[in-house]
């Protein structure tokens, strides 16, 4: 209670420095170092390619381990119905992503276009959408007239404003070949690890397989707290829960077909 009062008592800067240290930040806030940083621009991030590769890597080749075990075939022709899905279903995860992100990127091309025109031929209609973007945050009155002037007085400024506002869209496009490539590697790599008591002669099992597996769909929640404010345990915790309930409907579905089928 006393340190509570005795923050209330601090302005804004002594608050600053009492509980947030410079040191502790996560940049430097020098006029060069800010005008380095904002020159390269805003970086895409290729997370989810990396979680959504891995966790369906890990699945996918979970769900051929099970299967297999539970049909009693052999560690190599389980080796080698893993590594043929780890190429063919990595490859077409890669190929879609690819795809996929290169259409977000015509997309934002084509609407972009759609304001570029707009802008040249209703212009007024356009502050006026400007208008409501800022009175809807909050903006009224002189101060709302003043941000209307400011962004609609530069065409750049204009164009972003309108493509984040209407279109939830960001002037970080995400390359397709980089969103590709992060997909197919955590998919070869922790698709891999269901595959690991085959490779290197350990005890091979569907048990064995469900804790690599498990294992490492922890390691993917632990790897993502990184760009996140929760513990690298409590991510990966999380992460483990999801991706096990997706490999058990795996495993759930091959067993009943097998039993289905015979």
């Amino acid at each position: 209670m006393a340190a509570f009062i005795f923050l209330q008592k601090l302005d804004d800067q002594e608050y600053r420095e009492a509980v947030l240290p410079i040191s502790n930040l996560e940049h430097s806030h020098q006029p060069d170092d800010i005008a380095s940083r904002l020159a390269n621009g805003p970086q895409a991030s290729y997370l989810r390619d990396w979680i959504y590769g891995g966790i369906d890597g890990a699945v996918t080749t979970f769900a051929i381990v099970a299967g297999s075990t539970g049909a009693g075939l052999s560690s190599k022709v389980v080796l080698i119905l893993g590594i043929a899905n780890l190429l063919a279903d990595g490859f077409s995860m890669a190929a879609a992503n690819y795809s996929g992100s290169k259409s977000e990127i015509e997309d934002f091309s084509r609407l972009k276009a759609i304001e570029e025109k707009h802008i040249a031929v209703a212009p007024e209609g356009e502050r006026e959408e400007i208008r409501q973007i800022f009175k809807a945050r909050g903006y009224s009155g002189e101060d709302l007239e003043t941000m209307v002037r400011l962004v609609t007085s530069n065409k750049a400024t204009w164009i972003e404003t309108m493509m984040q506002a209407e279109y939830g869209m960001s002037d970080a496009p995400r390359t397709p070949l980089k969103a590709a490539l992060y997909t197919f590697t955590a998919f070869v790599l922790f698709g891999s690890i269901p595959l690991l008591p085959f490779t290197f002669s350990l005890p091979a099992s569907a048990s064995t397989a469900t804790a690599l597996t498990a294992l490492a769909f922890f390691a993917i929640g632990s790897f993502r707290a990184r760009w996140s404010q929760r513990s690298w345990f409590s991510c990966g915790t999380e992460t483990m829960a999801i991706g096990m309930l997706a490999a058990g409907i795996a495993y759930l579905a091959g067993y009943g077909l097998q039993a289905l089928i015979g």
